[in-house]
């Protein structure tokens, strides 16, 4: 890279480090982190562990936002102090470190500016993500099964920890549904993206014929939401609790007492159930939160096809409709169907490379809220 590129990109990456300064608020953000310093040294502090662990949460989540840009803010400097010595003094040794200071440069510039898209209001919640299989039995739970294992290493690679909901095995091989929740920053904001129908397109092993055969499964993305969260009200009339005995194959995945649950909202017919808890407690309580999760998506929806009404879009708004394709035969391929965004390499996005994905994703949202 010549010195000259440098230069440009430097002035590139000023003015776009001086905008996320702009955005931010450093002085509030310093301010907030302080508070919640001081909220936790209050010798009650402990004395509701729930609410405890929320402002824990809260302030991590302040000191991530503020470390990783003051962390930039040190990368820039390191840059362009090690410009002004190649400029002054070349030197093969100084180019060489800093052309490997420059590329760390623009991947966590990168990586900064895409955390900047997140703004909605459940952006930074934990997200629970489903796989529900379609038509197609074995080989469409078995591409479940490896959407569950691409969504998992995905998560890994974030380092956000991972919980099975609900677990249910396929008949042969697979999965027949799965719920997971992911627990980290910006979980849901991320993988709202995912949500929609995951098409798979592949020499099936379960044909002793090789046939080429097509699968699909739908993924639904929603952010965690307590279950003693106000903001969605739900009628105890509104509601059936059932408690049932786990059943199937899950092996370590779910809990085998009688201590299932299985909720029924009865105006809007949608059925959630909780059997991955030791207790009928956990798991009423995880049921209810995913309830409440269910019918915020239900609200965003409709939010949704109100909007696309008023913009008078033509085009299918649900949210199930098809949004990816992973070919790997008679090619390797997987492109995104909203984005046009793809990729030849199918393994590293079947191994949790999803990030090129969501970029592009939400960089498409927020230039289409700007027209």
């Amino acid at each position: 890279m010549e010195l000259s590129e440098i230069k440009s990109f430097l002035e590139e990456s000023t003015t776009k480090i001086n905008s996320f300064r702009g955005s931010l608020d450093l002085e509030a953000l310093e301010a907030d982190i302080a508070e919640y310093e001081d909220r936790m040294l209050d010798p009650t502090f402990w004395d509701d562990s729930t609410a405890a662990q929320e402002v824990i949460n809260e302030s991590n989540q302040f000191k991530s936002v503020y470390d990783t840009f003051q962390k930039l803010v040190a990368m820039q400097d390191d840059v362009q102090v090690l410009y002004e010595l190649a400029k002054e003094e070349p030197d093969e040794g100084f180019e060489e470190e800093l052309e490997e200071k420059v590329v760390q440069l623009q991947q966590a510039l990168s990586e900064y500016e895409l955390t900047m898209l997140l703004n909605g209001p459940h952006d930074k919640s934990n997200a629970i993500l489903e796989i529900h299989p379609g038509a197609g039995g074995t080989e469409s739970q078995d591409w479940g099964s490896m959407l569950y294992r691409m969504f998992t290493r995905w998560a890994d690679k974030k380092g956000f920890a991972v919980e099975t909901m609900d677990y249910q095995a396929g008949d042969e091989a697979g999965i027949k549904s799965v719920t997971i929740l992911i627990k980290g920053l910006n979980a849901y904001g991320y993988l709202r993206s995912e949500r929609g129908v995951h098409r798979l397109v592949r020499i099936s092993p379960f044909d002793s014929a090789g046939r080429r055969h097509t699968s699909f499964c739908s993924i639904d993305v929603m952010p965690e939401i307590a279950a003693d969260d106000a903001e969605i009200e739900i009628n105890p009339d509104d509601i059936r609790v059932d408690t049932f005995r786990a059943s199937g194959a899950g092996g370590q995945h779910i809990n085998k007492t009688s201590s299932a649950i299985r909720i029924t909202h009865i105006p809007s017919g949608i059925v959630v159930q909780s059997q991955a808890q030791r207790s009928q407690f956990q798991n009423r309580d995880t049921a209810m939160g995913l309830l409440k999760a269910k019918l915020f998506q239900k609200q965003e929806e409709e939010r949704e096809k109100e909007l696309a009404a008023i913009r008078g879009e033509q085009k299918e708004i649900g949210w199930g409709s098809q949004i990816r394709s992973y070919v790997f035969h008679p090619y390797s391929m997987v492109k995104d169907h909203r984005t046009n965004y793809e990729t030849g390499n199918v393994q590293a996005v079947m191994d949790g490379e999803l990030d090129d994905f969501i970029d592009a994703y939400l960089k498409m949202n927020i230039e289409t809220s700007n027209d």
